[in-house]
């Protein structure tokens, strides 16, 4: 039986998962959770085979979350849920860790596929990201900036192009000011730019707006 914990900021989209894992045969639902840190604490109580995990979590981000799993427990398989498009976030998570990525979009068999591949250890992609990945190992194409960002500077730059301040972000992230801004300046660095006005427009041209 693979046991699934949920992790999903609206209550309403984590009922429907529920009713679709609970359908099937060989799964059960182990948990559910609304933030990031509510699924690592629920993720040490369940000890789940597979992680369902919204790329936009609230506080700690959906990225960092999957990271901190993968350290707490390697065995637990993240799958990365999301209603940005595959190009957008898909090859960074998978760089990071997560083991398969699939939208929100999906119908549910799409799903319960997804599920079952992770937990049989295996690495689940659509056929569109799995030429998008096999592009970037090839070294063809120019990567996106945000791309070359860790983890962490990623979700400061997504909370910077939403119009956080610097005292929110840190606060939100659990981190002091001064850090905060040293990974803005990475961000600035790493993609060429120079305000958080160019952070924002970037985010909106590549659809990484929250």
């Amino acid at each position: 039986m693979i046991r699934v914990l949920i992790a999903d900021d609206h209550a309403i989209f984590r009922i429907g998962l529920k009713r679709t894992l609970e359908a099937a045969p060989d799964m059960t639902v182990a948990g559910e959770a609304a933030t990031g840190e509510e699924t690592l604490v629920k993720a040490r109580q369940a000890h789940p085979n597979v992680v369902l995990l919204d790329v936009s979590m609230p506080g700690r981000g959906g990225i960092e979350t999957a990271q901190e799993l993968k350290r707490n427990d390697p065995r637990v398989r993240v799958l990365m849920l999301t209603m940005h498009p595959e190009d957008q976030y898909a090859v960074l998570c998978l760089k990071l860790g997560a083991d398969g990525y699939i939208t929100k979009d999906v119908p549910p068999e799409v799903l319960l596929e997804a599920v079952r591949k992770v937990a049989a250890g295996r690495k689940y992609v659509s056929a569109n990201l799995a030429e998008r990945l096999a592009t970037d190992l090839s070294g063809a194409g120019d990567r996106p900036a945000h791309e070359l960002l860790s983890s962490r500077e990623f979700e400061v730059m997504r909370k910077i192009a939403a119009g956080r301040t610097t005292g929110e972000i840190a606060a939100e992230l659990h981190l002091s000011v001064k850090t905060v801004s040293t990974y803005r300046s990475r961000v600035l660095q790493k993609m060429n730019l120079k305000t958080n006005a160019d952070i924002m427009h970037y985010a909106f041209r590549a659809g990484l707006e929250s």
